[in-house]
């Protein structure tokens, strides 16, 4: 038996909703200087077989690249292996579930009831019974705290009457000069006057009660609390009170303590305030599930010494990030920001620069996310009732995947939201499930149970189960018969199912292009999640998407973006400077300091030098509007010397399709990413390998079998050719109608259509 050697494997897990996949890689024994790569897919819950999918997932990879038989519940060693890269739902499950830890709010006085008022948003405003998402915190405690801006930031004279400070920058030069100026001090009224991390004036009206708050902090761990949030007006720019309180907390006791102005000092109190408790709410179930994650292995992984295995996890904005800097509002996206990371790296080109829409279509959900040379970031997001103020990127959901619950109701065919999950899954996963889109598929023959995993039933050994699927079609058919009409034929009611859910899909991708001024029809179709190669080839013809990427991973690209993704580490500054001539070199100063703290924490990391990208970005807006955009600007921008107000109104004017030209621009916050580079060049794209290949069309002598399979406008095709994606080579064309199946993914080409393989993908083209 041929040794692996020590700190070789790699391995990437990605948790979802029904399966959990892992992808690894190892020294290949016969090439060292070539790797061999291990596909494992579990179902993310089988508590009868295993307790932690990952970890299982982790447990059969081991076996597969030493050969060795490790016993199931056995603590792993990981001394084979270089690193573990992690996403996870768990997070975001807690929250949509509302099964997060219970915590406490400290907050301002007199701010109380402030989270729970909002933000007066009114998304359902004719509803007649609005049922509004209660708060996350449990209990509420106020601090006799109060700090206040010098000035008020409509002052059309606000910098001439503004606070003036010597060049040490603490002490004052001239005070307050503006309406409310009490006529004798430097600001509005008696307080000490400090200057905030934004420039800003500040006046402490009020300092804390130390004593008393700490007596409070004590009356809430005798009652059982052990997280908090604590949220104190204007702390994004003077966070010292909720230091001191923090200090305080984690004196007394508290495991977990979420202060607004350390997770993301940015100006709103209330996202800040909402995304403190989100934080408190989330953090610690992330922290018992890691802990039973870690529980299954050696001490080496937890100890962070550098001879020992990374663990490292997706971020919800496409970053890596080490345990140090991973919590629950860090993870909300954790599970599909692999399959975006994974398909952007992969499809992109560079020199042609074709749009990409990423389409996810999972066991429960299907994500929806665009690509076109960078990651598009959103930083305020509702999710489940709960707007959070966090760097996420913008991936839209719909609850239409494989899992999803078809239903007949009032006449109309329905594609979820509800879902049939892992437990028991779908009617054909043999647990007595519901009928789901999965069930479809299976019926009109876009699943084939012989080349389907054999991991059902209570043996984990059985195939997939058409009889129970067929059963329950024909009971809803009966319904559906009943209540029209025209008789509809079995075939027909299976596919109006799927068409129900195909549009489902298609809504997400229409609010990311054609509601932002992008035409769908021009960007490329990245298919990938488990059931995606059944529907891409219907969804593009849909929405005028003539060519279509699906990986050869594509059903575990959540996973195999987790071994192509980058180290990320970002800070970010409050700011609260009007963007002038002169401003500009005061905040270059700002972003260099900031630009040299990321460079030193990535440097600790293991990045440095050309392995490093560094992003600089200001968040700015027009004077008089609360929509601030960040804006990072490229060569072409102004005099191309990071010209921010250049970027600032190219950006405006895109996303909202007029400028304000009279107006000032702010600059509310300053913001430095850095990037630790996982690969320097992933290689030629597909574009260019398929412009350059021979191709070679398949004839149908070479299928794997033939089988009977349901298509548009065409009908059932008896002997549509079953191709395996393992038995084609490079160059090979097949022509629909067809089936491509590997271990892990079916995909179906419609009339029409062509598919040629190239090294890493099926390059599909749909005919006019």
């Amino acid at each position: 038996m041929i040794e692996v050697p020590d700190r070789s494997i790699r391995i990437c897990a990605d948790r979802g909703g029904t399966f959990c996949d892992v992808h690894a890689s190892y020294p290949d024994p016969l090439n060292p200087n070539e790797r061999k790569d291990i596909i494992v897919k579990l179902l993310s819950q089988d508590t009868a077989n295993y307790g932690d999918a990952p970890t299982e997932g982790i447990r059969r990879v081991l076996e597969i690249a030493t050969g060795e038989t490790i016993p199931r519940g056995s603590v792993l060693d990981t001394s084979k292996i270089d690193y573990i890269r992690l996403s996870t739902t768990v997070a975001t499950n807690a929250l949509l579930e509302r099964k997060g830890h219970r915590h406490a709010l400290l907050i301002t006085k007199g701010f109380k009831d402030l989270l729970l008022i909002g933000n007066q948003s009114r998304p359902r405003i004719f509803d007649l019974n609005i049922r509004r998402p209660s708060p996350l915190y449990s209990e509420v405690v106020e601090v006799d705290e109060r700090v206040t801006l010098v000035g008020y930031t409509s002052d059309p004279k606000s910098e001439e009457n503004a606070i003036q400070w010597n060049d040490d920058g603490t002490s004052i030069q001239r005070g307050y000069r503006g309406p409310g100026w009490d006529g004798e001090g430097d600001a509005e009224g008696p307080g000490d006057i400090v200057r905030g991390i934004s420039g800003e004036a500040v006046r402490i009206l009020k300092r804390p009660d130390l004593d008393l708050v700490r007596r409070n902090l004590q009356r809430l761990y005798d009652t059982g609390y052990r997280s908090l949030a604590i949220v104190l007006v204007h702390s994004y720019t003077f966070p010292e009170h909720e230091i001191q309180i923090g200090k305080l907390a984690r004196e007394v006791g508290f495991t977990q303590v979420s202060e607004s102005s350390q997770l993301l000092p940015m100006i709103k109190m209330v996202p800040r305030g909402v995304s403190s408790t989100a934080d408190a709410y989330l953090t610690p179930i992330l922290q018992e599930y890691l802990d039973g994650f870690f529980y299954g292995f050696d001490a080496k992984l937890k100890d962070g010494r550098i001879k020992s295995p990374r663990v490292e996890f997706m971020g919800s904005d496409g970053g890596l990030l080490d345990l140090n800097n991973f919590s629950g509002l860090k993870s909300i996206l954790s599970g599909p920001a692999g399959g975006v990371v994974g398909y952007a790296l992969t499809s992109w080109d560079a020199d042609r620069k074709y749009p990409i829409i990423g389409l996810d279509v999972g066991g429960t959900s299907t994500d929806v996310s665009r690509f076109d040379g960078r990651y598009e970031v959103v930083y305020e997001t509702t999710t489940a009732g709960v707007t959070i103020q966090s760097p996420q990127l913008d991936i839209n959901t719909v609850a239409a995947g494989g899992g999803s619950c078809l239903t007949f109701r009032n006449g109309l065919f329905l594609a979820g939201p509800e879902s049939a999950g892992a437990q028991p899954g779908p009617a054909c996963y043999r647990k007595g499930g519901p009928l789901a889109v999965t069930d479809a598929n299976l019926l009109l023959g876009r699943l084939i149970p012989d080349y389907f995993p054999k991991i059902f039933g209570k043996s984990e050994k059985e195939p997939l189960d058409s009889e129970a699927s067929r059963v329950a079609f024909e009971k809803v058919a009966k319904d559906i018969n009943e209540s029209h009409e025209i008789n509809l034929g079995l075939d027909e009611i299976v596919y109006g199912f799927i068409k129900v859910a195909n549009e489902t899909m298609c809504r997400p991708i229409r609010a990311l292009t054609e509601a932002r001024g992008y035409s769908t029809g021009k960007h490329v179709l990245a298919s990938f999640g488990g059931a995606g190669g059944q529907h891409a080839c219907e969804i593009a013809s849909l929405l005028g998407i003539k060519t279509i990427l699906i990986h050869r991973y594509s059903s575990i690209l959540s996973a195999y973006g987790l071994a192509l993704a980058d180290r990320a580490y970002e800070l970010q500054e409050p700011s609260s400077t009007f963007y002038s001539a002169q401003t500009r070199q005061y905040l270059i100063v700002r972003l260099d300091k900031l630009t040299s703290d990321v460079k030193a924490e990535l440097k600790r990391q293991g990045f440095e030098g050309d392995r490093v990208k560094i992003e600089r970005m200001l968040n700015m807006r027009f004077e008089g509007t609360d929509t601030a955009l960040m804006v990072l600007p490229n060569e072409n921008d102004g005099d191309g010397a990071e010209d921010f107000e250049a970027a600032f109104r190219r950006v405006y004017k895109a996303e909202f399709g007029f400028l304000l030209d009279t107006k000032s621009i702010i600059v509310d916050d300053l913001k430095v990413r850095g990037i630790g580079k996982t690969f320097d060049h992933l290689g030629e794209s597909v574009y260019s390998e398929v412009d350059r290949l021979e191709k070679n069309p398949v004839t149908r002598g070479r299928a794997d079998s033939t089988y009977s399979v349901y298509f548009d406008k065409v009908g059932r095709v008896a002997k549509t050719p079953v191709f395996l994606l393992d038995n084609l080579g490079v160059g090979d064309e097949v022509t629909g109608p067809a089936m491509i199946i590997d271990n892990t993914q079916t995909i179906v080409i419609v009339p029409g259509a062509r598919a040629v393989l190239t090294s890493k993908h099926l390059y599909i083209t749909l005919g006019e």
